[in-house]
């Protein structure tokens, strides 16, 4: 005790020192002093342990923080303020800020989650980006901008001229023009406050920097020792990035004894504040929980952190964070001491290197904990980042340590965001900074080396070798490549002007980047397996990772040495010297040979792909191609040829590696590396995928075009036959004989590899569109693979974006070209916006479009071949005009008409013409045609561009015509031509064959009409080319015509088949169109009213209801196909229904969940708080077949779950399954019972008043006997007896044991749902929520077609229409199931409220009873009632009618008395209306008994108004229920919407049309009961505001307003906090569609518990807000999120659409989103329509991913 009897001392011993305490009279005390640093921290040593951290920290209340807030700014800060400002520190700052100019820059810091935008056609790069206040004042609103939300810790940089190409300032940060930026702001602060400023900024910051970098648990530095020290410690935990939240959890349980709340709630803090005290007391007590820490925590990884520290070392770091939060303060007062600051933190010391305070800070970054951190880079980002001259002086200290701060990064385990590094972001972007470091600094070169020094593993030739990666290296190997982030920072914009200086850092950092990329080359190498599978897949995506990384970096160097002459050169020499190093080390001894084929012969060595090491890593070989392209393009090989070493090159040199890669891919394709698994296909994938091709395989098929640019094509050719491993098929002499190979899989990959040599010359020769090897611009190389894509299919903006390489400010050129090549289709309810080709661009489709996949290439061929059938033109798909060659290039295309192809073309051609067995492929044929079209093409383009015949050296129509050389003297390939044409097997290629014929006319008649005028050769071509397309045209249409006859034959002679069979099975159809009619709905039956006289009208209730008439129903079992009859004493037939509890009408959300124990739901009350809902899919089956599938439906689960421990769609154990037929969710089923039986004429019907007599007489008696059952014996008087009213008598059951064991099963399950408790079949609630069901599905079913302006009959799904009528008849004989003195009490106190009764108490007041539940309830309980009077002289419809007219004038009852008329003066008749007069009538007599709390109303037509519009659903809701229950046709005018409504629903209900007449007409009788209803004390409260007041008509409920703009909700969101961590943000906020609360979703801290289970906050929000049943939107993943009780969720599409008619699930695009109220509306419908659960029992089926989640924790 003796401990906390010391603790609960001082503070009031410090209250008193408190109030005495003046911190103007310190101020002024340290103001006199000497040596005021002495002084300073002689007071914070006296009170900061006296204020903070006083005892255990986990109880501290916000009362404790609020204490220790007010005491630190009273005691501690309160002086350092006087002492900097001299003056009251209010008035002192307000001065300070009038007088300071306002920066232009924003520096808003971003939190977590709040949206940023950035402007894709202004910002320099795309870290450049402004907060939502900035932006909406900016240019950029009428931009592209993208949109994405902030991880938090970037600052807007609005203001930034830098950072923008054009509109750097918003309407708010617009500079004025006084200013001089170059004035220092210190000089316009008063100079004392300068001196003060100048050494209180330097002691506090010395203060913090020491304390936050202290190392000694308990003793503090010099000066700052506590004059009393006591025995007092903190057990601090720190936060790591290696232990979950479980593992942190479970041991703070066991080590500091503590509830699992209190343990959740500090694993929490520690996450967020990177650490927290869990446990205060002596030491030993401490160290005792510091080892059970450690020891638990020590098993898999290393322990957690924990250290005993003694209580004043926290106090003092507790101040330090404060003093530096306080700082950062006040210079947001002034730029002068922001200025100020800025020089106290970067001063050096007199230590020299490294010593200034911030440097402290920066290098001891990675040892402190994570709150320490985000405050000083905070203060460093409001400090030294918004003051530009200071900027500049700290980047040179960042990149001066740069690498230490890197090392450290790599070490720590916390992610960058929390590290000092991060900061790179905001110094490295800003171009200036980065090119005066790179000059300054190297920076280029030291980010460079720094990476490669990370990666140490390396094979023996220097390569990286990344074996099997340990967990630990790959966090590693993530860490390192921030790095790489850096560099793309620093490069991301290429300098204008270069400076001698910057040349040469820049080649530096070249020359550093190749290294990296020799070190790269020829990584993890390949060599095919032969025999057996390869054991273990190699190590490859390590690999892939640092390529895609690199990628950008790449390019972005390649752009750098575009922009500089001097520089392209100088880097082209390095990157080939790297190149040839990179060759010498190459394995040598290759033999040389020698090829020879065709009359040519070369040197090359022996190397085969399929034998020895290949690698797809040759990034060298890459650069080099792409520098290569860069002297064509800026035309400096054409200008200074005698500065390259151009003459170094060796071309076959420079094809080999590239080639090697190609072939590697070609074999594969081939399937001989099948036994390499499957780490090499998905290096080929990755190789060729969009987001490496760029820099791989695209600059593959360059190096190979400037090898063959700068070779004799012969040679080319005859090496690539050889990698290929094809010479030795075309070099045999008699190689057009095809040779024979045995073994048949051998022939099909030779095959294959042709057709993928012959790919790879057409790429080689035709791939022009890249700027430099074409004469093209960047963006038609854009257009082309739009183009190409569009050919496959129509495609949304999206896929176009992600087939598109993007580059590294992540643009894809697509806007700028989209529209003139394709036309946007907007999207519909569902589905999204597509792209489709405009016409005019097909013909430049190319089916050998380099990045086609072999997939894409057969879609888009197909889809090619389609389009031109449909237009009617032939489908020859001849390849498309290829650009002009640029001249470093202009020799390829004599690669078409050199004679080793023009031999393989001959061969191929040959084989084809005598195809015999597997020898050739079609598709190898059509390469070949291809390339002779190319070559026709290219001639053709040479012929019309020269001026005459002596300057065309392209003659490829000249070498085609010569026959074969000896020895294999076959045709010319002409002649070949002309003899496939007809060839039967080959129709496919006729048309192409016929296209390359027309071309070597045309070109023909070209060259012999050059000398004359070119004009007439183009009108002389068309000659022969029209002739033969004009008896093509006319062979088409002979075949079409042909092909429609015998079309129209077959047609003709399938529909007399059809006949026939129909006349035969007569009987059959009969049968089938009979049933058509039985199960269509009762409305469509009977609206033609032939069998009725016209002239009765229908009724559907009272005694002149017209019945059904007496129909047999047919239903068909969708189980065994049996037909059956629906009868009471028949085989019980079943529809398959769901039951839930619903909240879609309820008026008062903050009504709790009824207790189920005791909850008593016979009175409905009119906000509908909480429903029973049935709906059902119409499916029919007989019960026992039900029975049978249900119990198989068991027996798998329970198999399964000893299977394993998944999770289904629907939950068994709830009696849920899925409808057998439709896969619909249901949870029970409804009996089918047979209509009503046509009303009895010959009975007598009393009036009301007889009616009402003879009702209470039978009440009266019922009372008796229940008495007399429970007492024994009774009092009184035993009342009268109507006559034929027998007590005792037990009507027989209309019903066969099975139809009563299915209506026990429907009743139990509403039991179970409605009132989540355990099924008991004798409780006396069971029919009251049947009832309750029936009229609350009727209610929601009437609100929907109301809401959708539908007719009331006629217009519902067969579906629905099935469930309502089989529900109503099932309600009204439920009764039969249950005790009938059950059903008898329920009577009584439900007609207790009407009519008053002296024996039955409590009744509720008329405004708490929903009138429409109390109808039904009244008129089903009826019916037991009845069944005792044996008199037969009563109907029941009778009871019926009266007692809807008795619920309908307490209706109006009760609309008048909640109306609110405000007063309209309305120009009306005179006359009042019968029907106003009426209403005032009533209304007055209301106000008689009520007195002055009904105001006064005066328009008798604004009452009546009022009331026929109040009544009105009501009425409908009747007319439906009463339409079900007794089967009655509804008249005409109810079966179409529009006028007449009001009249046709009165007389259908056998009301009359002026409602009021039932007051009238029954005056004296319903006087006292008005009188009763609204004396009861409950009215006048709710009147008086004592309750909620439903007002009619109830309006329906809709989902709440959402904001046109995404960004909206996104701010709303971000700056929403966790309501239980103290103002923590949220990580996932979720928005409630229902009710507009925002919830913090995903979190251990809002977790709560619902029936003994931990749920999320959105699922604890269901069961108060949708009982059980949520629809959500996830803001920050733009997703919404339907949640059906604890076990059951799916993802929907949300209802905000990009311009293009996308979704952006998870904002990953960024493209601004706006609300598409179309699919908000379909959202709601399905709420509204109860549909909720189905779409998430089909989504959960279709996709079983959804199944695994564990929704209850969202």
């Amino acid at each position: 005790m003796a401990a906390a009897q010391s603790d609960r001392d001082p503070p009031s011993a410090l209250c008193a020192e408190f109030l005495n305490f003046s911190a103007k009279d310190t101020a002024s005390r340290w103001l006199a002093a000497a040596d005021l640093q002495q002084e300073v921290y002689a007071h914070l040593a006296v009170y900061v342990p006296r204020i903070l951290c006083l005892g255990p920290s986990g109880s501290s209340s916000s009362r404790e923080e609020q204490r220790e807030e007010l005491a630190c700014q009273l005691l501690l800060l309160a002086p350092l303020e006087w002492l900097l400002l001299g003056e009251e520190p209010a008035t002192g700052l307000a001065l300070l800020q009038e007088k300071n100019q306002p920066s232009p820059l924003c520096g808003h810091v971003f939190k977590v989650g709040e949206p940023t935008y950035s402007c894709r056609e202004c910002a320099a790069d795309p870290t450049c980006v402004l907060c939502m206040q900035c932006f909406l004042g900016s240019v950029h609103k009428e931009h592209r901008y993208r949109m994405t939300t902030s991880g938090g810790g970037g600052f807007c940089d609005c203001g930034d001229a830098e950072a923008w190409k054009k509109g750097p300032y918003c309407q708010k940060h617009t500079p004025t023009e006084t200013r001089d930026t170059e004035e220092d702001p210190v000089a316009q602060l008063p100079p004392d406050l300068v001196a003060r400023g100048y050494s209180i900024f330097s002691i506090i910051l010395k203060y913090a920097v020491d304390m936050l970098t202290w190392e000694q648990d308990d003793q503090l530095p010099a000066g700052l020792e506590p004059p009393e020290k006591g025995d007092t410690y903190y057990c601090m935990l720190f936060n790591d990035e290696v232990h979950t939240y479980e593992q942190v959890i479970y041991t703070l349980q066991k080590a500091v004894n503590c509830s699992q709340k209190e343990a959740v709630s500090f694993a929490t803090t520690v996450d967020r504040d990177g650490r927290k005290s869990v446990r205060y007391g002596d030491f030993q007590f401490c160290e005792q929980a510091k080892s059970v820490i450690v020891r638990n925590t020590s098993r898999q990884s290393k322990p957690l952190r924990v250290e005993v520290m003694h209580s004043s070392v926290v106090a003092h770091q507790c101040f330090a964070l404060k003093a530096l939060s306080w700082l950062g303060q006040v210079i947001q007062y002034s730029d002068g001491l922001r200025r100020i600051l800025c020089q106290v933190g970067l001063q050096a010391a007199a230590e020299g290197e490294n010593s200034s305070l911030v440097d402290q800070l920066m290098l001891n970054d990675s040892k402190m904990w994570k709150g320490a951190r985000n405050i000083y880079h905070q203060l460093l980002m409001n400090s030294l980042l918004m003051d530009l001259k200071y900027k500049k002086i700290f980047a040179i200290q960042f990149a001066k340590s740069y690498e230490r701060l890197q090392c450290d990064y790599v070490r720590d385990d916390h992610d960058r965001e929390f590290s000092i590094t991060d900061l790179s972001v905001q110094i490295f972007t800003v171009p200036s900074l980065a090119r005066m470091l790179m000059v300054e600094e190297n920076l280029m070169k030291t980010i460079i080396k720094t990476f490669v020094d990370h990666l140490r593993h390396r094979d023996l030739q220097g390569r990286f070798q990344f074996d099997r990666y340990t967990a630990q290296q790959a966090f590693k190997f993530g860490r390192v490549q921030s790095l790489i982030g850096d560099l793309k920072y620093v490069l991301i914009s290429r300098p204008s002007e270069w400076s001698d200086q910057l040349r040469i850092k820049f080649l530096e950092g070249f020359e550093a980047f190749l290294e990296l990329l020799k070190c790269m080359q020829g990584m993890d190498p390949v060599v095919r397996q032969v025999g057996q599978h390869i054991e273990m897949e190699p190590e490859w995506e390590a690999a892939f990772t640092l390529q895609m990384k690199l990628t950008h970096i790449i390019s972005m160097i390649q752009e750098w040495c575009s922009t500089d002459e001097r520089v392209l050169i100088e880097a082209y020499r390095k990157c080939l010297s790297a190149l040839s190093h990179c060759h010498s080390s190459l394995p040598d001894g290759e033999q040389p040979i020698s090829l020879s084929l065709a009359g040519h012969c070369v040197e090359t060595f022996r190397y085969q792909v399929s034998q020895d090491k290949v690698s797809i890593h040759l990034p060298v070989c890459r650069l080099l191609a792409g520098l290569h392209v860069l002297l064509s393009r800026t035309e400096v090989a054409s200008r200074f040829p005698e500065q390259l070493p151009l003459g170094e090159l060796s071309p076959p040199l420079l094809i080999e590696l590239p080639l090697r890669c190609l072939v590697l891919c070609a074999q594969v394709h081939a399937g001989m590396w099948r036994r390499n698994g499957f780490s090499l296909i998905n290096q080929i994938y990755y190789y060729h995928n969009v987001k490496c091709r760029v820099e791989m395989f695209d600059k593959d098929v360059i190096m190979l075009q400037v090898g063959a640019s700068m070779m004799d094509p012969n040679h080319f050719l005859m090496i690539v036959l050889s990698r290929f491993e094809l010479f030795h098929i075309f070099s045999s002499a008699d190689c057009r004989k095809r040779y024979r190979e045995a073994n048949k899989d051998v022939v099909q990959q030779n095959n294959t590899l042709i057709e993928e040599m012959l790919h790879l010359i057409i790429m080689v020769v035709g791939e022009r569109y890249v700027s430099g090897v074409g004469q093209v611009e960047a963006f038609d190389e854009v257009r082309r693979e739009i183009v190409h894509q569009l050919s496959i299919r129509p495609m949304a903006h999206s896929e176009l974006v992600k087939a598109l390489p993007e580059n590294g400010n992540k643009e894809t050129g697509l806007e700028r070209v989209i529209d003139s090549v394709a036309s946007f289709k907007k999207p519909g309810v569902t589905g999204r916006g597509l792209y489709e080709l405009r016409p005019e661009w097909n013909k430049h489709f190319n089916l050998y479009f380099h990045h086609y996949s072999r997939a894409d290439q057969s879609k888009a061929e197909e889809a090619q071949r389609k389009l031109r059938r449909q237009n009617g033109e032939d489908t020859a798909l001849p390849p498309p005009l290829p650009p002009p060659l640029c001249p470093l290039f202009g020799s390829l295309v004599n690669l078409l008409q050199c004679d080793v192809l023009l031999a393989v073309e001959g061969a191929v051609l040959q084989w084809a013409v005598e195809p015999s067995g597997g020898g050739w492929t079609e598709s190898m044929l059509q390469r070949v045609l291809h390339l002779v079209g190319v070559a026709l093409l290219e001639e053709h383009q040479q012929l019309e561009n020269s001026s005459g015949d002596d300057d065309v050296t392209f003659n490829y129509t000249a070498k085609i015509t010569r026959p074969g050389e000896a020895p294999s003297t076959s045709g010319s390939v002409l002649a070949l031509l002309e003899s496939l044409q007809n060839a039967p097997h080959l129709e496919v290629h006729k048309d192409m064959i016929t296209w390359i014929l027309k071309m070597v006319t045309n070109i023909k008649t070209m060259r012999e009409r050059t000398s004359s005028a070119s004009t007439v050769t183009i009108s002389q071509g068309q000659g022969p080319e029209e002739t033969v397309r004009d008896k093509d045209k006319a062979e088409r249409k002979r075949k079409a015509e042909m092909a429609r006859l015998r079309r129209e034959k077959i047609m003709a002679q399938m529909s007399e088949m059809q006949k026939h069979f129909i006349n035969e099975n007569k009987e059959l159809f009969q049968q089938s169109l009979e049933e058509l009619e039985a199960s269509t709905s009762a409305a469509a039956e009977h609206s033609p009213l032939s069998s009725e006289p016209s002239c009765v009208s229908q009724v559907c209730v009272g005694p002149r209801r017209v019945g059904g008439a007496e129909r047999r129903q047919l239903v068909t079992c969708i189980l065994c196909q049996e037909e059956q009859e629906v009868r009471g004493h028949g085989r019980a037939m079943v529809l398959a229904a769901f039951v839930q509890r619903s909240t879609v009408l309820s008026k008062n959300r903050r009504r709790n969940l009824p207790d189920p124990e005791h909850h008593d739901p016979l009175f409905m009350h009119p906000d509908l708080s909480l429903g029973i809902h049935t709906a059902s899919c119409g499916h029919i089956m007989h019960a026992t077949c039900w029975q049978r599938y249900f119990e198989a439906v068991q027996l798998k689960e329970q198999r399964r779950q000893q299977r394993l421990r998944g999770h289904t769609s629907y939950d068994v154990e709830n009696g849920e399954f899925l409808c057998p037929l439709c896969e619909c969710l249901s949870n029970t089923v409804i009996p089918l019972l047979p209509h009503t039986h046509s009303p009895d004429h010959s009975v007598d019907h009393p009036n009301l008043e007889a009616w009402l007599r003879t009702a209470n007489q039978q009440i009266a008696v019922l009372h008796f006997a229940h008495r007399k059952q429970s007492d024994g014996v009774a009092e009184g008087a035993e009342p009268a007896v109507p006559e034929g009213f027998r007590v005792d008598f037990t009507p027989q059951n209309p019903f066969s044991s099975s139809v009563s064991e299915m209506i026990t099963t429907f009743s139990m399950s509403t039991y179970k749902v409605g009132l989540k408790v355990n099924p008991n079949e004798q409780d006396h609630r069971v029919p009251v929520l049947i009832w309750s069901t029936c009229a609350y599905t009727i209610q929601s079913i009437e609100r929907l077609l109301m809401d959708e302006e539908k007719p009331l009959f006629g217009s519902l799904p067969c579906r629905q229409d099935d469930c309502l009528s089989s529900l109503t008849r099932f309600s009204s004989a439920c009764w039969t199931a249950a005790p009938a003195t059950t059903t008898h009490t329920h009577f009584i106190r439900l007609l207790s409220a009407l009519v008053p009764d002296s024996q039955v108490e409590n009744t509720p007041c008329i405004l708490d009873i929903d009138m429409f539940h109390l109808l039904v309830y009244t008129v089903l309980s009826y019916n037991s009632v009845h069944s005792l009077d044996q008199s037969g002289r009563s109907g029941v419809d009778s009871a019926h009618l009266h007692l809807l007219h008795l619920v309908t004038v307490a209706h109006l009852v009760q609309v008048l008395l909640t109306s609110t008329t405000e007063e309209v003066c309305m120009d009306q008749d005179s006359l009042a209306t019968e029907e106003e007069e009426l209403t005032c009538q009533l209304y007055n007599t209301l106000r008689k008994h009520l007195g002055s709390v009904l105001p006064e109303v005066t328009s008798g037509w604004q009452l009546f108004h009022c009331v026929k519009v109040g009544v009105l659903p009501f009425l409908r809701a009747a007319a439906l229920f009463f339409h079900y229950l007794n089967s009655t046709a509804p008249p005409a005018d109810l079966l179409v919407a529009g006028p007449g409504q009001w009249e046709a629903l009165c007389s259908y209900l056998s009301l009359p049309s002026n409602l009021l007449q039932l007051y009238q007409s029954q005056h004296t009788l319903l006087e006292p009961l008005i009188h009763r209803w609204c004396c009861h004390p409950g009215v006048r409260q709710t009147l008086q505001g004592g309750g909620v007041i439903v007002r009619f008509p109830r309006e329906s409920n809709r989902l709440i307003e959402l904001p046109e703009d995404y960004s909206v909700l996104i701010n709303q969101a971000s700056s929403f906090t966790c309501p239980r961590s103290g103002g923590d943000k949220s990580r996932a906020p979720t928005l409630c569609l229902v009710c507009g609360s925002m919830l913090c979703s995903q979190s251990y801290c809002c977790q709560t518990e619902v029936d003994g289970e931990d749920v999320g906050a959105c699922t604890a929000h269901t069961f108060t807000c949708g009982a059980g049943l949520g629809l959500f939107l996830r803001v920050r993943e733009s997703q919404v999120l339907f949640v059906a009780g604890k076990t059951k969720g799916c993802f929907y599409p949300p209802p905000y659409l990009d311009d293009y008619g996308e979704t952006d699930q998870g904002l990953k695009r960024g493209n601004p989103l706006h609300l598409c109220t179309e699919r908000y509306r379909k959202i709601e419908r399905l709420w509204r329509q109860h549909g909720i659960a189905e779409v998430i029992g089909h989504a959960q089926e279709a996709n079983q991913t959804l199944v695994a989640i564990d929704w209850q924790h969202l």
